[in-house]
């Protein structure tokens, strides 16, 4: 009887519809998509969440704004994201908004666990409210009475409704961390969290009497679910929370939430104090990526400040604009954007490198052995880089930090030019020599090929191709196809046009 595959299952955050994606939604998206892409060459069964968050005041006034109703908004603007995933190759199993009746659904069902179990409570909220974070604020938040994120006023609210007592679980939540030292990448968050844990937790708001575009409470149809309470909850909803229970049991929790450092408090403290009040294990694991800035600011629909990331896509490709945020910043790390930063890593990793490779050994290949790929030797020098390769990018892509995954396979792509540089085959006869040389520089590009697959899905697959080989690289396995010798030899290598042609500043 066969064994099924371990399951992986990954979100993104669910993306805000009153304005179109821009490039720091899709860095977390692509970084998601990429790690899933290598959880999928480790033979797991993956499914990966994504999806809109389509209620709220900033959907409201937009709407107002644009002189239609929240509905049509939103339904204008959140399959701009679904085909934005698709432009970019994200592999997406489920996209969800939070207008569909699963997740009402879903809401529904945690708001009442966590009301029966006493944690949600009548109160009079009176503070500052930030409308673009949809998030309150302390005073002493506040930079001169602006949200500390977008520096723009805090609107003065005062307003009876319900709360949850967040206040209840500093214990309970220090305790889980305490159990799950890992859970939490890179290590430094972990102690941001723990940071404001041990701070002291405020009970917060979760309804709004002046709203009335949201998910009713289901015990005061006088006021909507805010947005925490609603957002957040799409994680559980979109696996059957509160609409398929027996599936909801084997699939929850999930073994990782991609997320922006600024929503950490949110998903790493509200979050798992909300599912721990309803009796529900918090996510196994949340990877925490730093901002893409530009001019050394946050991206923000808020300051205009924001990238198309679809326009870069028609400058250097699907696969260049993928590798670029996943090669060129430490995922956690805050990275600065530029549109010289990506030619320069697009001209020196892509074009004059592994496009270059690719082009030079089917060109050898052609005119020193026939247009047929040799086999590898058993004591290939460049075996041992190889493995080393392997090893490095199956522990970085593990933790995950794409960017040393990619240098790890980019450190075998330069082994391999140096090997030809060295042994200069295209000055050689044909013959058992000149077969050795590129048959062992073709062995090696297969195994580049699989490692950058995840980064780089399209050119990828094109690479597999030109080389020979059947099938689908993505359906390759780590281990069993990346040990050295797996190419066979005797295979038809194409040359084709430039992967990667050169571009111009």
């Amino acid at each position: 009887m066969t064994t099924p595959p371990r399951a992986w299952r990954a979100t993104t955050p669910i993306y805000y519809v009153n304005a179109r994606p821009h490039l720091g939604h899709a860095y977390t998206t692509v970084v998601a998509d990429a790690v899933c892409r290598w959880h999928r060459l480790l033979g797991e069964d993956v499914h990966l969440l994504t999806g809109t968050d389509e209620h709220g005041l900033k959907i409201q006034r937009a709407a107002e704004a644009g002189g239609v109703s929240p509905r049509q908004f939103v339904d204008g603007v959140a399959p701009l994201y679904r085909a934005a995933w698709e432009r970019l190759s994200v592999h997406v199993d489920d996209f969800i908004r939070t207008t569909e009746p699963r997740h009402a659904a879903g809401v529904r069902a945690l708001l009442e666990a966590c009301h029966a179990a006493g944690d949600i409570e009548a109160d009079t909220y009176r503070g500052h409210y930030c409308v673009a974070c949809e998030a309150y604020y302390l005073e002493s938040d506040l930079v001169a009475g602006n949200c500390p994120i977008h520096g723009t006023p805090a609107e003065y609210v005062e307003e009876e409704n319900w709360f949850f007592r967040l206040s209840r679980f500093e214990d309970r939540l220090l305790a889980w961390y305490g159990a799950h030292p890992d859970c939490i990448s890179p290590r430094h968050r972990l102690n941001e969290v723990l940071g404001f844990i041990r701070q002291g937790l405020q009970d917060f708001s979760i309804s709004r009497r002046s709203l009335t575009w949201g998910i009713p409470l289901p015990w005061d149809a006088s006021q909507v679910t805010y947005v925490w309470f609603d957002a957040l909850t799409n994680y559980a909803s979109a696996h059957g929370l509160g609409s398929d229970p027996a599936g909801f049991a084997e699939r929850w929790p999930v073994d990782c939430h991609f997320i922006g450092k600024d929503i950490i408090r949110f998903h790493c403290v509200y979050w798992p104090a909300m599912l721990m009040s309803a009796g529900l294990e918090p996510p196994r694991s949340w990877a925490v990526g730093g901002f893409l800035l530009t001019g050394g600011e946050k991206m923000s629909k808020t300051t205009g400040n924001v990238v198309d990331p679809l326009d870069l896509v028609d400058d250097v490709g699907v696969d260049g604009f993928r590798y670029y945020l996943l090669a060129d910043t430490a995922y956690g790390n805050d990275g600065d954007f530029s549109f010289d930063g990506l030619l320069a890593r697009y001209n020196a990793d892509l074009a004059n490198n592994l496009g270059n490779l690719a082009a030079r050994v089917a060109t050898v290949v052609d005119t020193k052995c026939g247009g047929r790929g040799p086999a590898p030797s058993a004591d290939s020098p460049l075996a041992a880089a190889a493995e080393q390769a392997v090893r490095e990018a199956t522990g970085a892509w593990a933790e995950p930090q794409p960017a040393r995954a990619l240098e790890a396979t980019w450190a075998l792509i330069r082994a391999t030019n140096a090997h030809l540089e060295s042994h200069e085959p295209w000055k050689m006869p044909e013959g058992d020599a000149v077969s050795r040389v590129m048959g062992d520089a073709l062995e090696a590009l297969r195994i580049v090929t699989l490692l950058a697959s995840p980064a780089l899905p399209n050119a990828s697959q094109e690479i597999w191709r030109r080389l020979g080989l059947d099938g689908r690289v993505d359906q390759r396995r780590i281990g069993r196809d990346t040990a050295w010798g797996g190419y066979p030899g005797g295979l038809a290598v194409t040359k084709g046009e430039p992967l990667f042609p050169r571009k111009r500043p």
